[in-house]
Parts: structure tokens; C-alpha cells; sequence
């Protein structure tokens, strides 16, 4: 069987804007790169734990923090690599700054010998959608989009489809040379 995985995409709304936390992975690999690294706090799992236990199990080694609330089911996504992930979204507001990440260990610089411990994630935050959708792994997108729509939210893929082509072209401003 493929592997699986399962996470909890938290959500808040903050002046009226929908706002999802995301978590940047630790490592040595991640260390310079921001777009399109980000993911919901997630983890593997097996066939005798159920995927909605592994997904609150995994946010809380991840992040430190234990949610509750009204869970809403997301479609799982297949990654390019063959697995899936399951996933559920909750409303809960937590202090990015204070999360605190169980470790994994890696050989680093491989070859070397040297074992070294990294935490599964080095850091977190909360972002709107349009730049959740830019920080977030490609494959993980559409679990924002459906959060979005499922809220009742315009996601980016809408605001970008009904922003005028040319901006500037519809705001009136006095021209320099009348």
C-alpha cells in the first residue's frame, strides 16, 4: 500500500479575511526556501490508526498544541510522489510563536557519519489565502481553495479571475499634461 499521511488545516478569521496556519519544514533542505514549501502540520500514519486521530496526533507532536472544535472533512490529495493525504480543517486561533516541534534525525552533510536532530518543522505562522496559496506546497493548494469555498470565502483563484486585466486603466486620475 502507498503511504498516507493526515493533517489539520486551522483556520481563523481576522477583520473579515479568512487566514490559515501553515508550518515551514525543518531540515537542513528548507532552510533557504519559502514559496512552495509550507504544509499543513501532517504525518504518516498506518492502517490500525484512524486517519482523523493520526491528523490530531501529528499537529500536536508537530506544533505543541492540542485543537478541538467542529472538524470539517476535506477531500483527500494524492502527491506526485503516490501518497494521500487527509485532511481536516478547524476553527482555532493559536500563538505561531510558541510552537514547538517534536525532532527527526538526519546523516548531515550525508556521508559524513554525523547524526544530527532537526525539528519536523523550524517555524510557523498564519497567512491570508492569496499568499497561504504562494507559501504552500503545490499539492496541498486545493485544500485551501475548498476551505475557502466551503466558508464561503473568495479564494485567490476567484479574485485573480475577476481583477480587471489592466488596473490602472479603471482608476480615473488627472493626466500631468492637460
Amino acid at each position: 500500500m502507498s503511504k498516507q499521511s493526515a493533517g489539520l488545516l486551522l483556520y481563523r478569521v481576522r477583520n473579515g479575511s479568512l487566514e490559515v496556519f501553515l508550518a515551514h519544514p525543518g531540515g537542513p533542505f528548507y532552510v533557504r526556501r519559502d514559496l512552495g514549501v509550507w504544509s499543513i502540520p501532517k504525518g504518516e500514519f498506518e492502517d490500525d490508526e484512524s486517519a482523523f486521530n493520526a491528523a490530531q496526533r501529528e499537529f500536536a507532536e508537530e506544533t505543541g498544541f492540542e485543537v478541538s472544535g467542529e472538524f470539517i472533512e476535506l477531500t483527500p490529495i494524492k502527491q506526485k510522489s503516490g501518497k494521500k493525504v487527509f485532511a481536516w480543517a478547524v476553527e482555532a486561533d493559536i500563538d505561531a510563536s510558541r510552537v514547538s516541534s517534536n525532532t527527526f534525525s538526519l546523516e548531515f552533510p550525508r556521508g559524513s557519519g554525523r547524526m544530527q536532530e532537526y525539528p519536523e518543522i523550524d517555524r510557523a505562522d498564519w497567512f491570508g489565502i492569496a499568499m497561504a496559496t504562494q507559501k504552500i506546497i503545490v499539492y496541498q493548494v486545493d485544500l485551501i481553495h475548498e476551505l475557502s469555498a466551503k466558508l464561503g470565502f473568495v479564494d485567490s483563484t476567484e479574485v485573480a479571475q475577476t481583477q480587471p486585466s489592466n488596473a490602472a486603466a479603471s482608476v480615473s486620475q488627472p493626466s500631468l499634461f492637460s
